[in-house]
C-alpha cells in the first residue's frame, strides 16, 4: 500500500481539488520556517531541459518514500509544485473553516512572484533531500521487534512487550494511523507469550494527545461524516483497552495530555518521570471526557479532583497525580528507566496464567459498566465535534499556532 501521506494532497473534502505532486493537510502554521539553501539558476536550454526531466523524477521518486516527512515539508512541497508549474498564487483565499485549502493557499502565496524555474529547482533539490534521508537510514530490526508499524516501535524481550509511541517531531500526538495501529499492538500482543504490556512514548513526551490535524481531512461529505467515523474509532480504540486480557502498564516518560492522561484509568500500573505532567483541556478546546474518565477519574480521585481536571483543565503535577491516585509512584528523572524496568522485568518473571486469572477478577465486574460508558462518551464527542464551540476552539489553536 502506498504511504497516505503522499496520496494527492487534496483530502478530496469537496471531492474536487487534486495535485500530482503529492502530500497531505496541516493547518496553516506549518507554512512557514522551512528554509531552502540558495540555488544557482541554469540558463542554457538544455540544462533547462535536463532540469524538466529532473523535475518529473522528482514527482516519481516522491511516491516511493515511505517515511513522512511532516506536515511543514509536505505544505512546502505542494506549493513549489503549483508554482513550479503555474506560476505565482491568483487562486481566491479559501474560507477559515476550510483548513485544508487555507493551509494550501498560505504555503503557495508565501512564495510570492518566485520564477517557475526557480521553484522547480527547489523543488527538485527538496525532494532529492528526503530521498538521500530516506536511503541513508538503516533499516536494522532490533531482536525481537514485532512488524513494522510507522508510528509505533513494538517489541517482546524478557517476557515483555513494549509499545512505543514513536512520533517524537510532533510530542508523539496521535493520527489517525497511531490509533489503528495501537489497536493491532494490543490485539497482538494480547495473543503473544509475553507476560505483560508496557506503554511509553519516544522522546521528551509520553503524549501529546490528539493530533488536531485530524480535524482537517475532511472526508466527501463533510463535517457529519467525519465525526461518526471519528467516534467509531474511538470507541474501538478504548473498547481494546477495556478488554485487554494481560496486565497493562504505563511507563509515562514525560508530559501527557488529552487522550493519553484519560486513558491511564484503564491502565492497571502507572509509574511516571518526576517531570511528567497532566493535562486534558477538553473543555477549552469545546470537547469533553473520553477514555472513560468521566467514570474512572471520579472513582480513581473523587468527584472535585476530578471536575478540577476534567471541567476546568488543570493541570497536574507528577507528584499530584500521585497523591490522588492516577499514578502507581514517582521516580525521579535521572534514575526513572533503570529502576522501572528492573521493576517490571520481575513482574515479568511471575507466572503469566495467574496475572491473567488475577486480572480478569479485579476488572471482570466493570468491564460492562466501562463499554457502556465508553459508547455514551463518544455519543457526546460526536455532537461536540459538530458544535460551533469546538470549531472556533480549534479555528482559534491553529491561528495561535500559525502566530
Amino acid at each position: 500500500m502506498a504511504p497516505l501521506w503522499r496520496l494527492h494532497l487534496s483530502p478530496n473534502k469537496n471531492g474536487r481539488t487534486h495535485t500530482h505532486s503529492s502530500g497531505s493537510s496541516s493547518s496553516s502554521s506549518s507554512v512557514y520556517g522551512l528554509h531552502f539553501p540558495a540555488l544557482q539558476l541554469h540558463t542554457t536550454k538544455s540544462t533547462m531541459k535536463f532540469s524538466q526531466e529532473d523535475f518529473e523524477k522528482a514527482r516519481e521518486q516522491l511516491k516511493l518514500l515511505k517515511t513522512d516527512p511532516g506536515n511543514q515539508v509536505k505544505l512546502n512541497i505542494y506549493a513549489l509544485f503549483k508554482q513550479a508549474t503555474e506560476g505565482p498564487c491568483k487562486a481566491p483565499k479559501p474560507g477559515m473553516l476550510d483548513f485544508v485549502k487555507k493551509a494550501k493557499w498560505d504555503a503557495w502565496q508565501s512564495l510570492g512572484n518566485l520564477p517557475q524555474d526557480s521553484a522547480r529547482q527547489k523543488y527538485i533539490e527538496l525532494v532529492s533531500s528526503l530521498v538521500a534521508a530516506e536511503s541513508s537510514q538503516v533499516e536494522a530490526t532490533p531482536p525481537g521487534s514485532k512488524a513494522a508499524y510507522e508510528t509505533l516501535e513494538v517489541s517482546t524481550k524478557d517476557n515483555i512487550t513494549k509499545i512505543v509511541l514513536n512520533r517524537p517531531k510532533v510530542k508523539n500526538a496521535i493520527n489517525k494511523k497511531m490509533y489503528d495501529e495501537i489497536v493491532e499492538a494490543l490485539e497482538e500482543a494480547a495473543k503473544d507469550d509475553s507476560v505483560i504490556t508496557v506503554f511509553t512514548g519516544n522522546g521528551d513526551y509520553y503524549c501529546s494527545g490528539n493530533d488536531l490535524n485530524n480535524f482537517t481531512n475532511l472526508p466527501a461529505n463533510g463535517l457529519e461524516e467525519m465525526a461518526k467515523n471519528s467516534a467509531e474509532m474511538l470507541k474501538d480504540f478504548v473498547d481494546h483497552f477495556i478488554d485487554f486480557p494481560k496486565p497493562l502498564i504505563a511507563v509515562v516518560n514525560g508530559p501527557a495530555v488529552g487522550i493519553a492522561v484519560t486513558l491511564l484509568g484503564l491502565f492497571d500500573v502507572v509509574y511516571a518521570t518526576d517531570r511528567a505532567t497532566f493535562h486534558t483541556p477538553f473543555s477549552k478546546l469545546g470537547q469533553s471526557p473520553e477514555g472513560c474518565s468521566s467514570y474512572t477519574f471520579p472513582k480513581i480521585m473523587g468527584a472535585s479532583k476530578a471536575t478540577e481536571m476534567l471541567l476546568f483543565n488543570k493541570k497536574l503535577t507528577a507528584a499530584e497525580a500521585c497523591s490522588q491516585g492516577l499514578v502507581t509512584e514517582v521516580f525521579p528523572d535521572q534514575v526513572f528507566q533503570k529502576e522501572v524496568w528492573a521493576r517490571l522485568k520481575a513482574y515479568a518473571s511471575l507466572p503469566k496464567n495467574s496475572l491473567a486469572v488475577s486480572k480478569q477478577l479485579m476488572r471482570s465486574m466493570e468491564k460492562e459498566k466501562l463499554h457502556e460508558v465508553n459508547s455514551q462518551e463518544c455519543e457526546c464527542l460526536k455532537g461536540r465535534w459538530l458544535s460551533d464551540e469546538c470549531m472556533n476552539a480549534i479555528i482559534s489553536f491553529f491561528q495561535k499556532s500559525k502566530l
